[in-house]
């Protein structure tokens, strides 16, 4: 079935019908209007759903040839406000560049002289055809209301849509609602978005941020490779916590089974862990509070044997954060004894470490399997840590000359990792 307009299918069917009239008046005369009535009240009844009743019509009248061929050498005029069907616009253009008056034009296709001599005139301004688009209601908001709009919205991202609304009230000296605004901001072409979440840097983060990133980014992909990187996580069962969204009606909103369902303080699991390049190193799950002497324990248990095995022997540079346990001076006593080189690492820095990625990554696949225990979780947690593959290791790793430009470009900013 073609694809044909609303107004175009319409105009279709009042020129069928009116051409079944003229066709069945000369065949049974004036005085019997019972069929007609019967077929007219058919068709209005269906015309809007079924185009194939429009074609059997057609070819119940015995007419073979298209409807826009009909149309064009039809004699029947098209209502008022019914727009030309472009065929005939293009045979009226086609008569004009032959040197037919436009008199002659308008007789032969039974058309106002007007309509003949807009259509024309169209032609001659712009080159086209097609049908002028209509005026409208005129909008409150102008285009240059539109880039203030826009620049107030980039200048104040954070601000609400009712802040906005009340500042173009006063700006603008207009009555507009917030409906408005919600239109205003879309034609601007921003949407209302959900920020993402990052730490909050101040000026002298930022700085050590940018320092750090002039002074590493000359390291090559193979130097990244010899960084074993750790750091901890927490893990939470995601027992009755489903999604924002549900499929519902708008009579469900208070369904007991259209609920967002939450746990007041869900079990959960710290877990530490350590990872390089060459693959993944061994997993710990903290139980009771962290402090300097239980992360000495798990440096000893699981760094070292992870750093072995990894390694093999080859120099190494060990990475953690700044969290209190890992800065406090028996651990970094016991690091200097241990004759550990470790990376000086920048503080709130997360999206510099790829290891962020891979407990990004199992946090995903925990929301997808939904473990209803602590026992299940951590099985879950283990399993998944097993199954990183390596290729993906070194893509993460490469990737860290990109987060340091990115860095340097945003003068010590977040990035977007």
């Amino acid at each position: 079935m073609l694809k044909v307009r609303h107004f175009e299918i319409k105009a279709k069917y009042w020129l069928i019908l009116d051409f079944m009239r003229a066709t069945h008046s000369k065949k049974v005369g004036t005085g019997s209007n019972k069929r007609p009535e019967k077929l007219n009240v058919h068709i209005r009844n269906s015309w809007r759903t079924n185009l194939q009743l429009i074609r059997s019509i057609g070819n119940m009248i015995g007419y073979k040839k298209s409807l826009s061929e009909w149309q064009c050498l039809s004699e029947v005029k098209m209502g008022r406000g019914s727009p030309i069907p472009p065929m005939l616009r293009r045979k009226i253009v086609e008569q004009y560049q032959k040197g037919v008056s436009q008199r002659k034009i308008a007789k032969s296709l039974k058309l106002s002289s007007s309509t003949v001599h807009n259509i024309i005139q169209r032609f001659r301004e712009s080159g086209t055809i097609s049908v002028r688009k209509g005026q409208g209601r005129k909008t409150i908001l102008d285009a240059r209301d539109l880039r203030a709009l826009r620049r107030h919205c980039i200048t104040y991202r954070n601000a609400t849509v009712m802040e906005i609304t009340t500042w173009a009230q006063e700006y603008f000296q207009k009555t507009l609602s917030v409906n408005t605004i919600h239109r205003a901001i879309r034609c601007c072409r921003l949407k209302l978005y959900r920020s993402k979440k990052k730490p909050y840097l101040n000026m002298i983060q930022k700085r050590r941020r940018f320092l750090w990133a002039k002074a590493h980014l000359k390291w090559t992909v193979a130097k990244w490779k010899t960084v074993l990187r750790s750091d901890e996580s927490k893990f939470e069962v995601l027992f009755g916590k489903l999604g924002r969204h549900v499929i519902r009606t708008k009579e469900d909103k208070d369904n007991p089974s259209c609920y967002q369902r939450s746990v007041q303080k869900p079990a959960s699991l710290m877990v530490w862990g350590c990872m390089s390049a060459c693959g993944m190193g061994s997993l710990h799950i903290w139980k009771g509070t962290i402090n300097a002497e239980r992360y000495i324990q798990v440096l000893e248990q699981h760094m070292l044997p992870s750093r072995r095995r990894l390694f093999q022997g080859r120099p190494c540079i060990f990475q953690h954060d700044n969290a209190r346990p890992h800065t406090a001076s028996i651990t970094t006593s016991w690091l200097r004894r241990r004759r550990i080189r470790v990376l000086k690492w920048p503080a709130c820095s997360p999206d510099l470490s790829p290891i962020e990625n891979i407990w990004r990554i199992i946090k995903r696949k925990m929301r997808q399997r939904r473990p209803k225990t602590v026992e299940q979780l951590e099985a879950c947690i283990r399993q998944e840590w097993d199954n990183i593959p390596i290729p993906k290791l070194e893509q993460l790793v490469s990737s860290v000359s990109r987060c340091l430009q990115t860095v340097i470009k945003r003068r010590g900013d977040a990035t977007q990792w």
